[in-house]
């Protein structure tokens, strides 16, 4: 059945990115990092393969590839297990794309309820584990040789990838169901998100130290294949879950932020009013800044603060305000009341040094300025 729904704008795809076609409206993207892994993948697994079905010559080398597929294979169903139920909650997808360490889908928007968050993180790992049973059934249907070692491959990639994802800290799917859980409890989910990335944190330490563990316990020595694996896959979880951390506790600041508290009295002026006459009248009000106006008192305009300097004092009495203001859009308007995420979208939708804030009625109430948010949330909003 066709797909009816509507696709976003073709994306210029980075250096080297193939794409291999799309599952439920995504795009399926592979890195050049995934053909490195690939040819390890094959290097590895040719001499098992030599050893199980001798004489397949150069023929070995393709199947290792096969091998290297299928896992990655799982991966991917592991990843459109995760779109699919993404989509049916009605939230956009992003591209999913395929890595040397795995895979990622890429959901547009944050998960809108604990519930949500928990069946599409959840679905992945349920995925792969039920491959892993269907492939273990097989396994007992009586395949020999290599047909045997495939379905024993597939049945071990599967539960390896879905037991791996349930792992309970982020960026690993069990860390959004733990998330998820925790959100659900508290009703915050920033402090599940800091829950999650902490035990992510944990959960790289104890990777990065398995293999010396293992070597501890049973006295046979990790190889450096182990320790290299263990120390990369630690160092991308750390990552992740301190990437969670700080936007958590970014985020944490954001209802500190409100327009109307970190606003400059603005004084308003005709356009065509000398500039020196206009800055001397906003220094007389200690007034922070300067909006034009029409006749009527309708704003038109913002004094840019970078402009104004750029004009030297002697030549202010005979140039119009005007020549330095920005022509007011939609996006250079907000309500006074706008505050934490709603102000912060609203400033990254329309970039600007300047926005001038209104009240209800339209009045002007002030001028908020990039720099004094800046330096607000620096300080934690407080």
């Amino acid at each position: 059945m066709a797909d009816d729904r509507p696709r976003p704008p073709d994306r210029k795809l980075p250096p080297g990115v193939l794409r291999l076609g799309s599952i439920a409206g995504s795009d399926v993207l592979v890195t050049p990092s995934w053909f490195l892994i690939a040819a390890l993948i094959v290097v590895i697994m040719s001499p098992v393969i030599e050893d199980i079905q001798p004489g397949l010559g150069a023929l070995k080398y393709v199947a290792g590839f096969i091998f290297a597929v299928m896992l990655y294979g799982a991966v991917l169903v592991h990843e459109a297990a995760h779109a699919v139920v993404a989509h049916r909650l009605g939230y956009p997808v992003g591209p999913i794309t395929i890595h040397f360490l795995g895979g990622a889908t890429q959901i547009e928007e944050e998960s809108r309820r604990p519930r949500d968050e928990f069946l599409i993180a959840v679905v992945g790992p349920l995925t792969s584990l039920l491959i892993a049973g269907v492939a273990a059934l097989l396994w007992w249907a009586g395949p020999d040789g290599l047909l045997l070692f495939a379905v024993q491959f597939l049945a071990g990639a599967n539960a390896f990838v879905g037991v791996l994802n349930l792992v309970p800290g982020l960026p690993l799917d069990g860390g959004r169901v733990l998330r998820a859980a925790v959100w659900g409890v508290t009703k915050d989910m920033l402090r599940g998100t800091l829950v999650a990335g902490w035990s992510g944190r944990i959960v790289a330490v104890l990777v990065v130290l398995w293999p010396f563990a293992v070597q501890a316990i049973t006295g046979n020595s990790a190889s450096f294949y182990d320790t290299m694996w263990a120390l990369l896959i630690g160092l991308f979880l750390w990552s992740g879950a301190t990437a969670a951390i700080s936007s958590a506790r970014m985020r944490q600041r954001l209802p500190h932020l409100v327009a109307r508290d970190l606003a400059r009295r603005a004084l308003a002026v005709p356009e065509d009013l000398p500039l020196a006459e206009a800055v001397r009248r906003a220094q007389e009000a200690q007034a922070g800044s300067i909006v034009t106006v029409t006749g009527s008192g309708v704003p038109i305009g913002l004094v840019s603060e970078a402009a104004l300097r750029a004009i030297q004092p002697d030549r202010r009495p005979w140039m119009p305000t005007s020549t330095v203001t920005r022509a007011l859009s939609a996006g250079l308007s907000l309500p006074a009341t706008i505050h934490g995420e709603e102000l912060i979208r609203a400033m990254g939708a329309t970039p600007a040094t300047e926005y001038l804030l209104v009240e209800e009625d339209g009045s002007i109430y002030g001028v908020l300025v990039t720099a004094d948010v800046d330096a607000a949330f620096q300080r934690g909003g407080r």
